[in-house]
């Protein structure tokens, strides 16, 4: 039986359409536009997967912990809210569709903060989201509470983290990542040090450039970029880690290990020129890497010598 219900909320209205056969949980099935059409705008069902919502933290609107906190475990409710609560709507949808997509949810800004990039751009990367962007309206979210579970019961991916639980988690990651590398397992060694690296960078957007908790933070994340480039040299990803180590290089040229992961990498897609220059540089930093950077060179010289001799049967034969 349908009832209305007044949260003591301004700007909101409650009507359950299921209701609950829990008692009231210790502290999401859609979104739809106040059209006459009722368009729905995003649809965790059609996804397959529940939406987690964690309770103050990121990637939710603030009103939903108040919905949620009204619902038992099995109820279905609609909740009407006006522009004061759904401003935000399309950046918090548009974090919420990337996890759907399999895509990291705070990729997108991790160079540039969210507003500025959305100004810049002009575009959330979905039509719906900026025309709502463009004109807030109010919004039905017609929630289902499936489960609630408490912070000790379950695992939360990094974007769930608060920063100091970022801060604890990088090296647990990064012990990780060097378990699997040792084992053998590179694609999976390289999640642990990316999802690493997401955390710092995290953190870092909130520090001043150059500063030294940023200089820090900094540090931290090109050991972990090093570690993954060795993963992506194992994968074969060799220009992935030309692009990384070159990012470093342009920003602290003392870091040694860049060098020669870069070495390394040109030497595989027969950049002959630029490994013997990252070479000589790594030799330069580091006197003490003269025996492996000589055995490197030779290798060098002989898989050159040899892609040569291919080339010349190869044209001899075509003519």
């Amino acid at each position: 039986m349908e009832q209305t219900l007044m949260l003591g909320v301004e700007g909101v209205r409650k009507t359950i359409l299921h209701g609950g056969s829990s008692e009231m949980p210790r502290f999401i099935t859609g979104t739809k536009l106040c059209d006459d059409e009722r368009t729905v705008l995003d649809d965790s069902k059609k996804v397959g997967v529940p939406m987690e919502v964690v309770i103050g933290n990121m990637f939710k609107l603030e009103v939903w912990e108040t919905l949620l906190t009204s619902m038992r475990i099995g109820e279905v409710a609609e909740f009407w809210c006006d522009v004061t609560h759904t401003g935000l709507y399309p950046m918090v949808a548009k974090s919420l569709r990337r996890i759907a997509e399999g895509k990291d949810p705070v990729d997108w800004h991790i160079h540039t903060c969210g507003m500025a990039n959305m100004f810049a751009y002009h575009s959330l990367g979905y039509e719906d989201l900026d025309q709502l962007q463009k004109e807030p309206q109010p919004l039905y979210f017609v929630l289902e509470l499936v489960k609630v579970e408490q912070p000790s019961e379950y695992d939360r991916e990094s974007w769930a983290l608060s920063d100091e639980e970022r801060l604890k988690v990088v090296p647990l990651l990064h012990g990780q990542g060097n378990k699997l590398f040792k084992q053998g397992h590179y694609p999976q060694a390289a999640n642990k040090y990316k999802e690493g690296i997401i955390c710092i960078k995290n953190i870092q957007t909130k520090e001043k450039a150059w500063d030294p908790p940023w200089l820090k933070l900094e540090k931290m994340a090109h050991t972990l970029t090093l570690n993954y480039c060795q993963c992506l040299l194992r994968v074969e990803e060799y220009y992935e880690v030309i692009e990384h180590t070159t990012d470093i290089i342009n920003q602290h040229p003392g870091v040694m290990k860049a060098y020669y992961l870069r070495a390394k990498a040109h030497m595989e897609v027969w950049n002959e020129s630029e490994a013997q220059a990252d070479f000589q540089k790594v030799l330069d930093l580091d006197p003490g890497m003269r025996k492996v950077v000589r055995r490197e060179m030779q290798v060098l010289s002989m898989r050159m010598e040899e892609k040569r001799e291919e080339e010349k049967l190869k044209y001899r034969g075509m003519f």
